[in-house]
């Protein structure tokens, strides 16, 4: 083992580093190399609670992280992964330990370190961020990449021989991972870069097994590979797979099946006989390292160790790897003009001032005053009825039923609101599927409010996306893709439309996000309520390069105390001078007028400077809404419409 003083030498740690991943990669075309097993299990197994963030206890329980290693040492481990899956800086913020990054990591380089003994090689685990990055989440590439850099940094300045990218289930992550690594340390580390999978072979968002590996074959990484997913049945089956496409050496380190629920514990029921008798096939199909991810222990690396070595020296695949050719890359299809998706479509494609009506589902399956409402709308020439999904987080009718009734049997076109709050990303591309083939082809896409806020706050959200992943899967089923741009042999035709608000207290993040949600394919936009003229106006001329036509949201006020309610729970910038109209207002019939004027003015003050109004029908007043949208112009109604919002 090095001395003090050599670990912590800049020089003599590079210099060792470079020459260890030096024999590493010879040892790589040698033989197979035999990774150690779960670390997470092994804590849980010893009483660590599962809310600890587990890489820290590199720094306040290093006895015990070293102990595991020195258990995986025993069994035969000729890779030990330091204990940092997680120490990057943003899953690090969750627990209030981004500034302890470097003494994390360098902590666990140091425990992997002195448990190897100078017989293992130390590999630098790590793992994704936590985070949505773009296209699917806020997080940019760039900021991603920052991340992954910054860790890797600290990895490599600690000695590590090599680094290992484990259980990514996004490829545009692990893109900017790898991409990190090299910035950080150039080619003085080995890189092993890992997916997981589900039983078919696919990454989460149906990534298919020959993009990924054609991807990961591309990459500069010494070996790729599979972890975690569900268990060695689907990665012996996806690895052979693999080597179609690649022939890079492969690298596979399955958990030891799925977890079992016995006695409120996670178990895991592949014993280590089993995990040994795959281990041999893996080997037999020309793996080049094998180990284990979740649920194994030293026990099943002791004899995946003990099939290895009877298989010693590793020999050749018994036939030379031949890499199939690449396909001609499936190409998308073109998007149906918007024009041609829906009667909204072709009048905001023709410049066209357009009206809609917001119509919340009903809390029963009872929605004949709903359909009542938008026949109502229909017959005073309103052209949509908007369709709020679970607003306030509440217990309603599904809305795109809701949606489907008022088409069907009211005879006007729906605007489905869609949040991404209940849905994972599987459900939000079928129930987006659904939509279309039901024939309701006009969405505004949303990320939703979250559970604390309706009857139910201890309900779990989703939030597998948000607003702009949600766009860019849209988009992707626009063109006939897939999430994983798989081609899926027919196409949608939705018109996907976005929220923004102009009076939103970071505007600068507001117009950020809307730019990223114009790139992810957005056709339109339709602001949140609007009262102050004057941030209507920052935000048209702000926004006018995205050339989206704007649909301004407007909402009559009911009585002074539904004005609070705008101003301090939905955070909606009403000026004084309103506030003071409705306090006047002495009595319920005199507030609701004045709230109907306010609305009025606001329609046609905003009029000229949008292509359209939302405007609410509150507590299902939808006459309400029908008198504000008098304030249209006639010949604007049908279509005649121009202005500011026609060119945006």
């Amino acid at each position: 083992m090095s001395s003090p003083s050599s670990i912590h030498s800049p020089g003599a740690a590079a210099e060792r580093t470079a020459s260890r991943a030096d024999e590493f990669r010879k040892r790589l075309k040698e033989r197979v190399l035999v990774a150690d097993g779960a670390m997470g299990t092994m804590l849980y197994s010893r009483g660590v609670f599962i809310n600890r963030c587990y890489d820290e206890l590199n720094v306040s329980a290093p006895q015990i992280i070293l102990e595991t290693h020195q258990d995986y040492v025993r069994a035969g481990a000729e890779i030990l992964e330091t204990n940092t899956f997680g120490a990057n800086r943003a899953r690090l913020a969750a627990f209030g330990l981004a500034e302890k990054l470097r003494e994390i990591n360098e902590a666990g380089v140091r425990l992997a370190r002195q448990a190897a003994g100078g017989t293992a090689f130390v590999a630098g685990a790590m793992g994704p961020l936590g985070l949505r990055i773009e296209p699917l989440g806020p997080t940019s590439f760039a900021e991603a990449r920052e991340y992954f850099r910054e860790q890797a940094a600290a990895l490599v300045a600690a000695g590590v021989d090599l680094l290992i990218l484990e259980t990514f289930y996004d490829l545009n992550e692990l893109r900017e991972a790898v991409m990190a690594v090299r910035e950080a340390a150039g080619d003085s580390v080995a890189v092993i870069a890992q997916v997981t999978i589900d039983d078919e072979g696919n990454m989460r968002d149906g990534t298919g097994v020959e993009v990924y590996t054609r991807s990961l074959d591309e990459w500069p990484v010494e070996a790729i590979g599979l972890n975690c997913s569900t268990g060695p049945k689907a990665a012996l089956e996806t690895v052979e797979r693999m080597m179609r496409y690649s022939a890079k050496p492969m690298s596979v380190m399955p958990n030891a099946g799925l977890p079992a629920r016995v006695e409120g514990r996670n178990i895991y029921l592949c014993s280590p006989e089993y995990m040994a008798q795959y281990a041999r096939r893996f080997l037999w199909a020309g793996v080049r390292i094998v180990g284990g991810c979740c649920g194994t222990t030293p026990e099943h690396i002791k004899l995946i160790r003990a099939e290895a070595r009877s298989l010693q020296p590793a020999q050749p695949r018994a036939q030379a790897v031949v890499v199939e050719e690449r396909a001609q890359k499936p190409k998308a299809l073109d998007k149906t003009p918007v024009a041609e998706k829906s009667k909204l479509g072709a009048k905001l494609a023709a410049g066209k001032f357009v009206s809609f009506v917001e119509i919340v589902p009903p809390k029963g399956v009872d929605a004949s005053r709903e359909i009542e409402g938008a026949r109502l709308c229909a017959s005073r020439g309103i052209d949509c009825i908007n369709v709020p999904d679970g607003p306030r987080a509440s217990a309603r009718l599904s809305a795109q039923v809701t949606c489907q009734w008022i088409q069907r049997e009211a005879g006007i076109e729906a605007v489905l609101h869609f949040c991404c709050r209940d849905r994972n990303i599987l459900s939000i591309q079928s129930e987006l599927l659904g939509a279309h083939a039901a024939g309701v082809r006009n969405l505004i896409c949303i990320t939703g409010d979250p559970p604390r806020m309706g009857t139910y706050p201890d309900a779990t959200a989703v939030f597998d996306v948000d607003s702009i992943g949600l766009s860019h899967i849209v988009n992707n089923l626009n063109q006939g893709l897939d999430l994983g741009g798989n081609p899926m042999g027919s196409k949608t035709a939705l018109l996907l439309g976005v929220g923004a608000n102009p009076g939103a207290p970071n505007m600068e993040e507001e117009l950020r996000r809307l730019e990223w949600k114009a790139e992810a394919g957005a056709e339109y936009v339709v602001t949140q309520p609007v009262f102050d003229l004057g941030l209507l106006e920052r935000f048209i001329e702000r926004t006018s390069h995205l050339k989206l036509p704007v649909v301004c949201g407007i909402w009559p006020l009911t009585s002074y105390r539904n004005a609070e309610f705008m101003v301090n729970e939905l955070r909606v910038p009403v000026p004084e001078h309103f506030l003071e109209r409705m306090r006047r207002a002495d009595n319920a019939e005199r507030a609701r007028a004045e709230g109907l004027a306010i609305a009025r003015e606001m329609v046609e003050r905003a009029r000229p400077m949008v292509q359209g109004v939302q405007i609410s029908a509150p507590f299902g007043r939808y006459q309400m809404a029908v008198e504000v949208a008098e304030a249209i112009p006639p010949e604007t109604s049908s279509g005649d419409g121009g202005g500011a919002g026609a060119s945006l």
